[in-house]
Formats: C-alpha cells, sequence, structure tokens
C-alpha cells in the first residue's frame, strides 16, 4: 500500500522501448528485452505489494511476427526462459498467472509451458497476472464473434441474446475486471491494438521512461495521476 494513494485494482502496462533502450546503451535489441523482462519481474512484486490485484503485460503482439527474423527467434528464446522463471516467482509469490491470446500460433513446446504454468498457479491467491502473448485486440473480438457464431449456429444462444456481456464472456479476458489504468511506456501514445473492448473506460497514462527503466517510483507517479482523475464511465458529471 501507498499512503494517500487509491490502488486501481488492474493495471495494464504496454511494455514499450526495450530496443530503442538498449540501441541508446550501444546494446543489440535483444539485449534490451532481457533486461525488460527483468523488470517485469520487478512491477509484478511492486504491485502487489502496493495493492493491486491484476496486473496485464502486453508481451508479443500478433504484429511483432512482422519484426525481423532473429529477433522474433531471440524473443521466443527469452519467452521460454522467462515461463520457467514466472513458474518460480509464482510460487514464490502466490501469483496466479493466465496467458491471454491466440496461443495455437504458438511452438507446441511454448504451449506446453503455457499450459503447465496455469495450472500450477491457478489456485494461488496472490496477484492475478496476465500475459498478453500473440494477442491482438481486433484478433482477440474476430476470435470471440466467429465462437458466438458457432454457438447460434448449433442453436445453443437465440441472435436476440447477444449482449455486451455475453460477448465479453467469449473474450480471452473472461470472467476478469476492466482496467482501471493502462500504462505505456517510452513516449509513445497508442494503444496498439491492445484491449480494445476492455479499454473502453480505463485512464490512460503516457510515460517517457523505457520498460527497462520502469520502477516502483514510476509505477506510484502513475497510479497518483490516476487518483487526479475523475471517473465518469460514460456519465455526466453533476
Amino acid at each position: 500500500m501507498v499512503d494517500g494513494l487509491q490502488m486501481p485494482r488492474h493495471v495494464a502496462i504496454i511494455l514499450d522501448g526495450n530496443g530503442r533502450w538498449a540501441k541508446s546503451k550501444g546494446m543489440p535489441r535483444n539485449y534490451g528485452h532481457v533486461q525488460g523482462a527483468k523488470t517485469v519481474e520487478v512491477i509484478c512484486e511492486e504491485a502487489y505489494r502496493m495493492g493491486i490485484e491484476y496486473l496485464t503485460v502486453y508481451a508479443f503482439s500478433t504484429e511483432n511476427w512482422n519484426r525481423p527474423d532473429d529477433e522474433v527467434a531471440a524473443l521466443m528464446k527469452l519467452l521460454r526462459n522467462y515461463m520457467k522463471t514466472c513458474l518460480k516467482t509464482a510460487a514464490k509469490n502466490k501469483m496466479c498467472v493466465r496467458v491471454l491470446g491466440d496461443k495455437s500460433g504458438l511452438d507446441s513446446d511454448i504451449r506446453s509451458r503455457i499450459a503447465e504454468l496455469e495450472a500450477a498457479t491457478k489456485e494461488n491467491d496472490g496477484l492475478k497476472f496476465q500475459i498478453a502473448l500473440n494477442y491482438g485486440g481486433r484478433d482477440e473480438i474476430v476470435r470471440a464473434v466467429r465462437s458466438v457464431g458457432e454457438a447460434v449456429k448449433l442453436g445453443k444462444i437465440e441472435p436476440a441474446d447477444i449482449d455486451e456481456e455475453m460477448i465479453a464472456a467469449y473474450l480471452d479476458t473472461s470472467g476478469l475486471p476492466e482496467p482501471d489504468l493502462m500504462i505505456r511506456t517510452c513516449n509513445e501514445q497508442r494503444i496498439s491494438n491492445f484491449l480494445l473492448w476492455q479499454l473502453a473506460y480505463t485512464e490512460f497514462y503516457f510515460t517517457s521512461v523505457a520498460w527497462p527503466d520502469f520502477t516502483k517510483e514510476e509505477l506510484i507517479k502513475a497510479v497518483a495521476v490516476y487518483n487526479q482523475r475523475e471517473r465518469r464511465y460514460g456519465t455526466v458529471a453533476e
């Protein structure tokens, strides 16, 4: 907890700037991704200590496959290693881990590690940590609509019964509260196909700090700004 601040229940973060951070230090982009992964571990612990219940990070988008082959290969290697590290971290901190995105687009060994991680942590009562992998907001909505359409075709639901609540139940984030605060690092001010449905009433915070340099103090700054906002959820202020 942080004195004087009300914690958002759910924080989503776009982890931006790993490559630029590495380049600024004369290092290869992959070095930035490695350091960024370490920052994820730190922020997971700090967020939970602060009283944040849910943390969702954008780790690898559907568009990231368009990066150079050697960078994608390095990211996949890092992901494999991170799955092992995350399993140990989750056991230590009682963290519940869930992976969002189209897992079918990932290699079978990565899918197996994801399944192992989710199964091993599903009963943990610490931080609820979501990792968006091979994730795109539009792709998520398309997959959800296809599932709804299939249910209609099979006669399980009637078209007239389709509403926002039903669609939300078919999204990757089914059962999760929508984010209260979305943070994007490294000075970019767009959401880049991240949680398009879920961010409808989320407060946005943009910072020039690159993700590898993001600290507990930076997270507190973001929460402090969030506390200054008047959240209206689409209603007219009195």
